[in-house]
């Protein structure tokens, strides 16, 4: 006599599509295309062709940044320098190719003399200067990240305090640099980096920075899903006691990872500081939760070993929009840091529920 099957329940069937969308790899995206429909229906002209243009202008350099954080995080690390890297990177780019400064300005600046001088940055009319300025500004970024990684991985020290520590350190030296003053007056070709083009009368869509964010965004992904080293990053962030006892390099893969957080806030400095066409000494302090924000809204596990870039491609789009919305609806800014901080905590939530159901399942 065969038992009979009994068929689930409503409420087993909505569970069951509950933990299906909550697993779902591209949750954030349905989010990102509800929240768009439901916000053309406020403000129409969202969809504008003007407002897409600067959609897009806004993503690209917050994706480069969180696609270094997202590395981090998947070790189970975080990097909490990123954005004091961004405003040192942008003085130290904008100290070799500013085309004036005023020394009324400058002159009790340590950069004064050395670097600056009347008549422009000591490379302010070689060809080779904005070359060597990027160059600058990604080896700052690599030797600070180097700096956090040996740190986190040789001395041991929490990587939260490693990088906060250096965060408050980096923020100050910017200033100090510069005496809380902008160096103004860029080179065209450099501030081209920020700017959009297009073709014939097509709208600027395209530009420098996207192409930027693509490349990196592509090879960063390989890295996770194709190679060895991307898979030691997952191990680490599970379990590095078990990944060192499989032979994982943890220490360097650790340094390595942290170097790479650092070149991505060099990167994104160098578009950052072409769109304000300025070296500013603060110009990552707004920064810091929207990079946070953005690898965790899409997806990255804050208790590492689970983030993938196409997620946090989706957490950029998603956070970008929010903000758009926000900056259209003339949100008064205290609420903005409300909202952005309410979307992380509930995006952290998301990620408890879904390490709870992968525990149910193993």
């Amino acid at each position: 006599m065969t038992a009979l099957v009994q068929a689930p329940s409503l409420g087993g069937r909505m569970r069951a599509l509950g933990r299906r969308v909550l697993m779902s790899e591209y949750l954030i995206l349905y989010l990102c295309i509800a929240l768009f429909a439901g916000l053309y229906l406020v403000v129409p002209k969202i969809a504008s062709p003007y407002n897409i243009g600067s959609l897009l202008s806004n993503m690209w350099p917050l994706f480069v940044v969180a696609i270094g954080q997202t590395f981090v995080l998947i070790i189970a690390g975080i990097d909490l320098s990123q954005g004091a890297v961004i405003s040192l990177t942008s003085v130290v780019g904008a100290s070799f190719i500013a085309q004036s400064a005023n020394p009324v300005v400058f002159s009790k600046s340590p950069l004064w003399g050395v670097m600056l001088f009347e008549n422009g940055a000591i490379l302010h009319d070689s060809a080779l200067g904005i070359p060597v300025a990027i160059g600058a500004m990604l080896l700052v970024g690599l030797l600070i990240g180097a700096l956090n990684g040996a740190a986190v991985a040789y001395a041991r020290i929490p990587p939260f305090m490693v990088t906060l520590v250096m965060s408050m350190f980096l923020a100050a030296f910017a200033i100090l640099l510069v005496k809380s003053e902008n160096i103004i007056e860029l080179p065209n070709a450099f501030h081209a980096i920020g700017q959009e083009f297009g073709i014939g009368n097509a709208f600027k869509y395209f530009s420098v920075a996207m192409i930027m964010a693509l490349v990196l965004g592509a090879a960063a992904h390989f890295v996770l899903g194709r190679t060895v080293f991307g898979r030691w990053l997952y191990a680490i962030g599970i379990n590095p006691r078990n990944a060192a006892v499989s032979g994982v390099p943890v220490r360097k893969v650790i340094v390595l990872t942290y170097v790479f957080s650092g070149f991505c806030a060099a990167m994104a400095s160098i578009i950052y500081t072409a769109r304000v066409d300025q070296g500013r000494p603060t110009l990552g302090e707004p920064f810091l939760l929207d990079i946070i924000a953005a690898a965790v809204i899409g997806g990255t596990s804050l208790a590492g070993g689970r983030g993938k870039i196409l997620w946090t491609f989706y957490g950029v789009v998603f956070l970008t929009l929010l903000g758009n919305a926000m900056s259209m609806l003339n949100v008064p800014f205290f609420y903005v840091a409300i909202v952005k901080g309410s979307v992380i905590l509930f995006a952290a939530l998301i990620d408890v529920a879904r390490r709870r159901i992968l525990l149910q399942g193993t």
